[in-house]
């Protein structure tokens, strides 16, 4: 009996869309083709493939196949959803059989297996009425395969489409997280650089009219305006930009935080101390993330204008919530920073630091409120208080 000619798997292709929970796109294919090797040892058939239907619903793609000869994995790398057999098992959830395999010659361009292949059972990989992609058995003879067989090909179908179902809810996911952060950018820069813009725009004009009227003084005082409005979005220009770039650790707030205070010293001269006492912090992703870049604007003005020799991030529970104070032991608010020091000398106006504002707001959105003020031994000491939320019925009934 003459047998079905086998070539090795191909190389990884890419598949783009196509993910599974808890494994890596990379790594799709080789999952699939780990899943077919056992399946044609249960059906007894020569080869093996798995398409996908892709995102414009009018092709099937295939993603993966042991033991199809070079020239159909060639020829049906994209094929029309609703070709033969297989679009019929794409159109509805169903196991049925190929037994006139014209169609699928002139699809391979001729001789479909050199002519050695005689069926193809198309099994449908289905999730919720939805069918995402299909298998493809070959045989090299027409065969009965058992209904209790074939109940566990349609199981499998069943497993496999709820894997692509979850790898398409995880893709939509990660779509939404990236636009997510788009728009915080778009926020960030907008709250930071927008309104000194059109502050310095308003201005241009006035400019313009003071020079042609060789009003000197006037002319003088909205050049200033003018430069230090540009200065103001420079400044909050890399503020953003240093936001973006410091993402937050993977690993938590704490970690995060701690990561920092490794590298303070050795980057400012100030030696950093976490003091923490909480021992579950019980915050959200997005409560983790707007108290660290509090901090960490804290820490960048410790750096910046306190000329201090040490720091400290104290992390409490209180009755009223958890607290987190940043205080240092340098100048203080009232005497000039170093920043402050050094732009006067070059004749320069100091720019307004809208550091302060941008960390009022991401406590506005934490419901949490924040205190910038004098340390009572000298410097300067943020308080931010996050709110203990009020306890539900069922957590008040004993």
């Amino acid at each position: 009996m003459p047998t079905l000619s086998v070539s090795p798997a191909p190389a990884s292709a890419d598949i783009p869309g196509v993910m599974v929970p808890g494994v890596a796109s990379d790594d799709l294919e080789l999952l699939l083709q780990r899943f077919l090797g056992p399946i044609l040892d249960l059906a007894g058939a020569q080869a093996g493939a798995v398409r996908v239907v892709t995102d414009d619903g009018l092709h099937m793609r295939l993603v993966a196949q042991q033991g199809l000869p070079l020239h159909v994995q060639e020829a049906e790398q994209l094929v029309d959803r609703g070709c033969g057999m297989c679009g019929t098992a794409v159109g509805a959830d169903v196991l049925g059989w190929v037994d006139d395999l014209r169609s699928c010659d002139r699809q391979g361009g001729g001789h479909y297996f050199g002519g050695q292949c005689k069926g193809v059972l198309a099994i449908s990989l289905s999730h919720a009425d939805q069918v995402l992609g299909i298998y493809n058995l070959f045989f090299e003879s027409r065969v009965q395969i058992p209904p209790t067989t074939q109940t566990i090909l349609r199981l499998i179908g069943q497993l496999l489409g709820l894997s692509l179902h979850n790898a398409r809810i995880e893709r939509e996911r990660l779509r939404l997280t990236v636009m997510k952060e788009r728009q915080e950018m778009v926020n960030e820069v907008h709250d930071a650089i927008a309104q000194t813009l059109a502050y310095a725009r308003m201005r241009l004009p006035l400019l313009n009219d003071a020079m042609l009227a060789h009003d000197d003084p006037k002319a003088i005082k909205y050049f200033s305006d003018v430069k230090q409005a540009v200065g103001e979005v420079h400044d909050n220009l890399r503020e953003v930009m240093t936001y973006f770039r410091t993402r937050m650790d993977p690993l938590g707030l704490l970690h995060a935080l701690q990561g920092i205070a490794a590298e303070f010293f050795g980057r400012n001269g100030i030696s950093l101390e976490i003091r923490n006492t909480v021992r579950h912090l019980n915050l959200s992703d997005a409560q983790e993330v707007q108290v660290f870049h509090i901090v960490q604007e804290s820490l960048a003005n410790i750096a910046k204008h306190s000329m201090a020799r040490h720091a400290v991030v104290a992390i409490h529970k209180t009755p009223a919530g958890l607290e987190f104070v940043i205080e240092d032991d340098g100048l203080g608010m009232a005497a000039p920073g170093v920043s402050t020091i050094v732009t006067t000398a070059k004749g320069l106006s100091a720019s307004t630091h809208f550091g302060l504002e941008i960390m009022q707001s991401r406590a506005q959105r934490l419901g949490a409120s924040l205190e910038v003020g004098e340390n009572a031994g000298g410097g300067t000491r943020v308080r931010l208080l996050l709110p203990t939320p009020p306890a539900t019925t069922a957590e008040r009934t004993p």
